[in-house]
């Protein structure tokens, strides 16, 4: 039999913006914007500087053209108050094989307390009796819990478990606070977000940790969702910028229950005293806070 010809794999490209930390966000916004696929964000929190990376199968003088539409991208994010220096634009090609190893070296596995295990699908490693498993890979998802405002998140929803409760989670990026959720016995939980890519995505992890029939996962827009709600959760996590928290503190706590915990974070710490003033204009108080270099994190609770 004649030997069919080995087929050519092309390799992908790896576009890199180096910048600060407290622009990594808007960062990865902005690639996703330009190249319609999701942004991974590796810290290095010593440096406090930030690798934001998109792997695109585009050709490589097509990236490079537009480094200019980059940099003014940067420009529009630093009119918002955030420095994006270094700012510097890594473009170059990577084997697609090498691209699938990459996410290794960046991503371990985390233990929340002794009732939460976050790995990814290489990790042999096996839950404690009792204990919580949630599986996500990084080459996939967007929010695996490295980040603060994600690990803060997820401590309270261990802390918070009590038996019946229920959990909202507002801006659900990959699903890991919902999928978390679910998987140490929440019912019901619901989730959304805005961005159409990250509900995919997070349906996608949720069918992967088999939670997904106990789940309710929707694209919605906070903005305009009804100003009252008649189902009311035990906890709400709301991992959003301040100004949404601010301006949609009446849609969010209108959701939460009599006697509930809100979980916020995602919030510059510069603006987190606007936030909390928010929240305890409205009868709220702060439990707990935590500030992990420029991100703040709160815990309120009704009053």
């Amino acid at each position: 039999m004649a030997r069919l010809p080995e087929r050519k794999v092309k390799p992908l490209c790896e576009v890199t913006i180096v910048t600060s930390g407290e622009a990594e966000d808007a960062v990865a916004e902005l690639l996703q914007r330009i190249f319609k696929e999701t942004a991974s964000i590796y810290s290095n929190r010593d440096k406090e500087v930030s690798a934001v990376t998109v792997y695109v199968d585009r050709p490589l003088k097509e990236l490079r053209a537009l480094e200019p539409k980059l940099r003014a991208g940067f420009a529009e994010i630093e009119m918002y108050g955030l420095d994006t220096a270094p700012a510097e634009i890594l473009i170059a090609k990577v084997k697609r094989e090498d691209w699938a190893e990459s996410w290794k070296k960046y991503f371990k596995t985390i233990k929340v307390g002794r009732k939460l295990l976050i790995k990814p699908s290489w990790s042999e490693e096996k839950g404690a009796k009792g204990q919580a498993v949630v599986e996500l890979d990084p080459g996939l998802s967007f929010g695996t819990g490295q980040h603060p405002t994600t690990s803060y998140c997820l401590r309270q929803i261990v802390e918070a478990l009590r038996p019946g409760a229920s959990l909202l989670d507002i801006g659900c990026g990959s699903g890991i606070l919902a999928i978390s959720a679910a998987k140490l016995g929440y019912a019901p939980v619901e989730a959304f977000d805005f961005d159409p890519v990250a509900v995919r995505v997070a349906q996608a992890n949720m069918r992967r940790n088999g939670v997904e029939k106990k789940i309710q996962c929707e694209r919605r827009d906070l903005t305009k969702l009804p100003a009252k709600s008649a189902r009311k959760f035990d906890v709400v996590c709301a991992n959003l910028i301040a100004d949404l928290l601010v301006d949609e503190a009446d849609r969010i706590l209108n959701r939460l229950a009599k006697d509930g915990r809100l979980v916020v974070a995602g919030i510059l710490a510069s603006q987190f005293r606007e936030v909390q003033e928010a929240y305890e204009a409205k009868g709220l108080k702060i439990q707990d806070t935590i500030t992990e270099h420029e991100w703040q994190s709160g815990l309120f609770r009704a009053v």
